[in-house]
């Protein structure tokens, strides 16, 4: 049997000097690979020989490797529950074995040894980072960091996404727009938030400020109803909604918002393990319109989102206030004959009409971001609940009963006033952000924004000084013509080979009208999936799409040399990945390879045809027993019908088909058109790709199958998707993002991957 070392000696030889806070560099770090800037393995799969050192003389021990299990058709809290809710709580870092050839992490109970999954590891990040006895670990950092790089090395073994391309950002600028020098973007600082430090120079005292993505007009809440906000929408909302108690900063970071704050919040450790935040804003605060701003305007969202009068509203439980205790009680309380959960919300208090209180729940503590749980934004509350009263009578906040009311005896009344609210994109309610919306043209996707007379000014006391700012839909391909002919001032995010010299020679050629800033990239451009059905459900299949992509070619022809490839999600300027690498992070870069895409293809079980013979040319098939099946897996197929899951005897054969949606006007879906969908290495190795280029929001509704945007077809179809993922806070946590509880699965998924090694099975 192969010996491994424990990870606590591994780190003992590899541990950079410990780090300081947030946004330090490690002492030293490994010199970085050509393509990756960590060390490259081959992908493999667990070992099981696993084992961990014994004191010397002593008997090692083999402990029983947990069967990893398909999930499919089995019933969570009966067959398994997840691996962290069983055993995450006791554990701690200096409990993990990492495998030194696979980079797998594990645990060991009662003789048993479990592989550690995403779920798991993502929860432990943030969750389990008390620094132990006698470690190696000085700070929360130290500890923080380790849990990152083995979450890493399973990210990057799972291949949730393929990243294809982290690039070099150019933001350019109407040379009479002033102080992007002084006051730059950055990847956490985009223009929305940077131009508060900025003026302009034009006659009319506005900016125009060009993107190359669709607004919705979710301006109010951008993620409503969805996983992931539309990024103008969200920008949107960034410029109007403010005055929150815990602000991001500059550099990504978070810090108390003293420009509301009367005083710095009050922490408190209970008896049970909870805490309690006690907050206390300043009276002089106002909305646009100038009304007063008091505590209930900072505790109405959260009790919105918390309430099922908003789950029929949004089509999703946004669970705003689920680490609050008494969450579940209020989330599950319907009305007056509600025959479970609370009217109250015990966790949050009005206390005073300036001051309130959050008590976080014990089994969300310690977190390693426990700021902020004390994050609150400023909501005029008629808006969300017209004249329903918020109230306390010490027990905690909750509705008067006109809150629950059903007309109809199905529907609640409020839940089609917070739908419209949340598209609401005029003065209607006032705003609590630094500007307010004047008009949303939907037929060419365009916003004018005013200045907010009532603003305080933001974490830095800073109030903005341009007049008016105007969002407008811009097209990749003529983004600069805008620029020059003065029809947008501000172009963010130029990326590619092509657009980026195009605009680096239009700034050098012209510098008295127009100026430029650039940044590395804090994400990636990325094929994405829809991971839970069809074959790219198969871990193997994910590997194998990247083994046939010639990621690194891919990622120089789009960016033109201004950028890299990545081989998971992190951002190479972010202090973790840093001392992720000093600690000797091992991630796969997936070298192309059509062989090694073959043959983890063949070692998945895709060695057959359509009707269960042995494979020899062609679209390859993968048999799967009948109670592995989901219905959405029964009925899969290519888009133009060709290839369909068969049935044959007791199994079912399941095409390797890529169903692909791709966004139009996108030079990103124009390469994959090569360099996937016609990929001869992606032909080679069996696989069949097959496409629709379309629009953005219908592409989202087809990734969450939903209806968000009013556009999903009703049957689940693709699978493969182009967009993007970006870091824009340093705030890196993805809790609950890899959940495999039904539960939360639909609400939370990140990437829609169910890790099979964070399933306990009970029976």
């Amino acid at each position: 049997m192969k010996r491994k070392k424990l990870l606590a000696v591994l780190l003992a030889s590899a541990m950079t000097i410990s780090m300081a806070a947030c946004g330090n560099d490690s002492a030293e770090s490994s010199t970085p690979s050509e393509s990756t800037g960590t060390e490259s393995t081959e992908s493999s799969a667990a070992s099981e020989e696993v084992s961990s050192e014994t004191p010397a003389g002593e008997p090692e021990q083999e402990a029983v490797v947990a069967e990893l299990k398909p999930l499919a058709n089995k019933e969570y809290g009966t067959d398994y529950v997840s691996l962290y809710s069983q055993f995450g709580k006791e554990t701690s870092i200096a409990d993990v074995i990492e495998d030194e050839e696979t980079g797998f992490a594990y645990i060991e109970r009662d003789g048993v040894r479990y592989q550690l999954g995403l779920d798991f590891l993502s929860m432990a990040m943030v969750y389990n980072t008390a620094v132990p006895e006698g470690g190696v670990w000085e700070t929360e950092d130290d500890v923080y960091a380790n849990w990152w790089k083995l979450y890493m090395q399973r990210w990057n073994y799972m291949m949730p996404e393929v990243p294809l391309y982290s690039n070099e950002y150019y933001d350019m600028y109407n040379a009479q727009i002033k102080g992007v020098a002084e006051h730059p973007t950055n990847p956490y600082w985009g223009p929305e938030m940077a131009l508060i430090d900025w003026t302009s120079e034009k006659a009319d005292n506005s900016i125009i400020i060009g993107n190359v993505t669709e607004m919705s007009g979710k301006f109010r809440y951008a993620a409503f109803g969805g996983t992931n906000p539309n990024a103008t929408d969200l920008a949107i909302q960034n410029m109007t909604v403010g005055m929150q108690t815990v602000a991001t900063n500059k550099e990504g970071g978070f810090e108390w918002n003293t420009t509301v704050l009367a005083s710095e919040p009050e922490a408190v450790e209970n008896a049970d393990g909870s805490k309690t935040y006690t907050i206390k804003i300043k009276d002089n605060l106002k909305f646009s319109d100038g009304s007063p701003v008091t505590a209930k305007d900072y505790l109405v969202f959260t009790m919105v989102f918390s309430s099922p009068v908003a789950v029929q509203a949004a089509g999703k439980d946004h669970q705003s206030g689920r680490t609050i205790v008494g969450f579940k009680d209020f989330n599950t309380y319907t009305g007056p004959d509600s025959a479970e959960g609370k009217k109250t919300f015990a966790g949050l208090r009005m206390i005073d009409d300036y001051t309130f209180s959050v008590t976080i729940d014990a089994a969300e503590l310690p977190y390693f971001y426990d700021i902020t749980y004390a994050g609150f934004s400023a909501y005029y509350t008629p808006m969300w609940i017209k004249d329903v009263e918020i109230k306390d009578d010490g027990e905690g906040v909750y509705f008067s009963d006109e809150f629950y009311t059903m007309s109809d005896g199905e529907k609640y009344d409020m839940a089609a006033h917070i739908e419209e609210i949340s598209r609401n994109t005029d003065t209607t309610y006032p705003y609590s952000g630094p500007y307010v919306v004047e008009s949303y043209d939907v037929a060419d996707s365009s916003a004018v924004l005013k200045l907010n007379p009532e603003f305080p000014g933001n974490y830095e006391g800073v109030k903005p000084s341009i007049e008016t700012v105007v969002y407008k839909l811009v097209v990749s391909a003529t983004q600069l013509v805008d620029l020059q002919s003065g029809g947008v001032d501000v172009l963010s995010g130029i990326t590619g080979g092509n657009e980026t010299n195009e605009a680096v020679a239009l700034a050098d050629g012209a510098p008295d009208k127009y100026v430029y800033t650039h940044y590395s990239r804090a994400g990636y451009g990325k094929l994405g999936f829809r991971a839970d059905f069809g074959s790219v459900q198969f871990t193997e299949v994910r590997q194998a799409i990247a083994y046939c992509m010639d990621r690194a070619g891919f990622a120089k022809e789009f960016t033109g040399g201004y950028g890299g490839v990545v081989d998971g999600p992190y951002y190479t300027g972010s202090w973790m990945y840093q001392a992720a690498v000093g600690q000797g992070m091992m991630l796969d870069a997936y070298s192309t390879s059509v062989d090694s895409a073959i043959a983890v293809l063949e070692e998945g079980g895709w060695v057959y045809d359509a009707e269960g013979n042995a494979y020899t040319e062609g679209v390859r098939y993968k048999q799967i027993p009948a109670a592995e099946m989901s219905e959405n897996d029964k009925t899969f197929q290519s888009k133009d019908g060709a290839y369909k899951t068969t049935q044959v005897g007791d199994y079912y054969y399941m095409p390797l088909v890529l169903n692909w949606y791709g966004t139009t006007d996108n030079p990103f879906t124009d390469q994959l058109m090569t360099g996937f969908a016609s990929n001869e290495n992606i032909k080679a190795a069996g696989f069949e790709v097959q496409y629709t280029v379309g629009e953005f929001n219908p592409m989202l509704d087809e990734l969450y199958q939903a209806a968000i945007y009013g556009y999903y077809s009703g049957t689940p179809l693709y699978t493969c998707f182009n967009f993007a993922t970006g870091f824009t806070s340093a705030a890196y946590d993805f809790a609950y993002n890899l959940t495999i509880d039904p539960a939360m699965y639909d609400d939370y998924s990140q990437y829609y991957v169910k890790d099979e090694a964070d399933a306990y099975w009970l029976n």
